[in-house]
């Protein structure tokens, strides 16, 4: 696990030390345990080394046998043993026993399909001197990242997108469509920054730089058809031993490793199989809250218990929170808000102080279909389809004389929910993901933006992308169809952008079994029934790995990974808020109507309404665009 920068010029000159250097430094946490650069006319690799395999002879960059190639390498193939097998019968020779070596070979034997033959979580720069081509892959989920820029003939490309800003040649413009769309998501899309001309490369996808050209193409997609005809007993069959196989596949490791436990179902099946194939106590690591309706530490220990992990828990308060976002948000390098960061963020930092790797849950509520909003989508539905005078008067009615519940977990209340529905209908059905979160909708951005920033801004532009995506889906049912919205834009652009920039901010690498892509290929074509029965999602799943849970955990709903935001915000951080959103001399007084500010402020400090998340968002935006003023 690494960090990875570099520069291409298209001239064919040499670039400089120092500007790789000044990149590197930047991720030097993605990799403490040393760096490697390579130079030769046109181009520039460098890395930081994070050693988990082959820690004592796997240093970067690593060439072929004649170093006509070399690369650098983020990341872990775990088929790399089954790969190696396979090259070394073809006649290649191996120097060190990394997986990162033998993408030089598979690329020497399949150019730029190499990435196709690898099974993890992986982003690579390699770099063909005999042919001039420098190949940036992406692994198929969206694991590891890379962002890009084209300047003046230049490629510049990076792990982080701080490390490309610190070498590009001027200053890149803000993109306010960038921010708009961060206000609806709680970030920034793929494969746009909030910079206008730096982009992130598409999860599944491959850049080939060549003659000052850059191409970009998908290499994978995940398929939903045709769908699995077996009976629910054989299907068990099968997904039992595939899932099994993905858990041991992330169990090679050369140094300490353990797991993050949630007391969700993913993580602790994932427990449950590391405990069935390891020798020795798994190590467990758990974070949660004062506030009992938030935390899952119960559920965590019921799984700790049952299978004797080593098990190290954390408990995270309001008073950790102003002391630790500069700096988490320095790692995102973008507007953040998903909130479920700043638990991560410590729980990484406890179990690096124990272990480097740590296997995670992260993948399996889009693979085999947990969240609420899952099934209560054609329930939705057809409740809009009643007569008007009920769905926009008189339940609107009766529910407005209901207080929000502002301490609802993720999830939210039956009362917020029912608040909502009446708006549904003015928001696209596809978009799933908007049309539950209580983020920012079209009509919230229209009073907060300035009226020439409002005017200049498609405010319907994020809906308009999910909703792309769905109808362009190769799938033919409503859940599946939204399966696949958000496996391409949800889960690369906030839960693994999440994952991987909290864990490698302490030097930490995680691992998500439910990522494996054959697991992701094989959930998808799952008929409908097996991911949602009823008002349960997961069922199949569920029913699979019963037997290794407490059955405190199987009989539980979703909870998520949420924080109590709403409350802290209201309560002991609320002057913390005013004060950081009402800044005079901050950029959000240039960009919003500070009358729509203090009406959130006070709509929420009052009780009326739960504005939580949405304060959020505008906390993490407002000390991200402190941090450019300052940068």
């Amino acid at each position: 696990m690494c960090g990875i920068c570099g520069i291409a010029d298209s001239t064919g000159k040499m670039v400089a030390q120092q500007e790789l250097e000044r990149m590197n430094n930047i991720i030097r946490h993605r990799g403490p345990d040393g760096d490697g650069y390579h130079r030769a006319p046109g181009v520039g690799l460098a890395m930081r080394r994070l050693a988990i395999i082959d820690v004592a002879g796997g240093d970067q960059p690593i060439a072929n046998e004649d170093e006509t190639i070399w690369i650098v390498y983020n990341g872990e193939g775990y088929n790399y043993l089954e790969l190696r097998e396979y090259l070394e019968a073809r006649g290649h020779r191996f120097r060190t026993n990394t997986d990162t070596e033998c993408v030089i070979h598979l690329y020497e034997e399949h150019g730029v399909d190499c990435v196709e033959h690898l099974r993890g979580q992986v982003a690579f720069a390699l770099w063909d001197n005999t042919a001039e081509r420098l190949l940036l892959a992406r692994d198929r989920m969206g694991q590891k990242p890379i962002y890009y820029s084209i300047i003046d003939g230049r490629l510049y490309y990076a792990s982080e997108l701080r490390a490309l800003l610190r070498v590009l040649p001027r200053q890149p413009e803000l993109d306010l469509g960038a921010i708009d769309q961060y206000l609806s998501l709680q970030y920034v899309p793929e494969p746009i920054t909030p910079y206008k001309g730096v982009h992130k490369l598409l999860a599944g996808h491959r850049l080939v730089w060549q003659g000052g050209q850059a191409t970009i193409e998908a290499y994978w997609d995940l398929p939903f058809e045709p769908k699995h005809e077996a009976s629910e007993e054989a299907l068990i069959e099968e997904l039992q031993p595939l899932l099994a196989d993905a858990v041991r596949m992330r169990l090679m490791s050369e140094v300490p490793l353990g797991a993050h436990l949630s007391g969700g179902i993913d993580s602790s099946i994932v427990v449950a199989l590391m405990a069935e194939a390891s020798s020795t106590p798994v190590k467990t690591f758990a974070v949660g809250f004062e506030e009992t309706n938030f935390s899952e530490l119960p559920y965590a220990r019921a799984v700790a218990e049952r299978y004797a992990t080593e098990h190290h828990e954390f408990t995270l308060t309001f008073g950790d929170i102003p002391a630790t976002m500069e700096e988490l948000l320095r790692h995102f390098g973008e507007p953040f808000a998903d909130p479920s960061a700043l638990p991560l963020w410590h729980l990484s930092r406890l179990t690096r102080e124990h272990v480097t790797v740590a296997l995670n849950g992260d993948g399996g509520d889009e693979a085999f279909a947990g969240y609420q909003r899952y099934w209560l989508d054609p329930l939705a539905d057809r409740y809009l389809k009643l007569p008007g005078f009920i769905t926009r008067g008189l339940v609107p009615g009766l529910v407005g004389l209901l207080p929000d519940r502002a301490d609802a977990p993720i999830g939210g209340s039956a009362v917020n929910g029912l608040k909502r529905l009446p708006q549904l209908a003015r928001i696209a059905p596809q978009a799933s993901l908007l049309r539950w979160g209580s983020y920012f909708s079209p009509a919230h951005k229209q009073a907060l933006w300035q009226p020439q920033w409002a005017r200049s801004l498609n405010l319907r532009r994020a809906e308009e992308d999910l909703v792309a995506v769905y109808q362009n889906a190769p799938a033919q049912s409503r859940l599946d169809r939204t399966l696949y919205t958000d496996i391409k834009t949800y889960l690369p652009g906030d839960l693994l952008v999440k994952a991987d920039r909290m864990t490698m901010a302490h030097s930490l690498e995680g691992r998500s079994p439910f990522l494996d892509h054959k697991l992701a290929e094989w959930a998808a074509r799952l008929p409908v029934e097996y991911k949602v029965r009823g008002r349960q999602g997961k069922y199949l799943l569920r029913k699979a790995f019963a037997h290794l849970l407490p059955e405190e955990i199987t009989a539980r709903g979703k909870q998520g990974f949420g924080i109590p935001i709403g409350a802290w915000l209201r309560g002991p951080l609320a002057a913390w808020t005013r004060e950081t959103l009402l800044a005079t001399d901050g950029v959000l007084a240039s960009w919003f109507q500070r009358e729509a500010l203090v009406q959130l402020i006070a709509e929420h400090d009052s009780g009326r309404r739960d504005h939580g998340k949405r304060l959020w968002a505008l906390l993490c935006l407002a000390l991200w665009a402190r941090q450019q003023d300052t940068s």
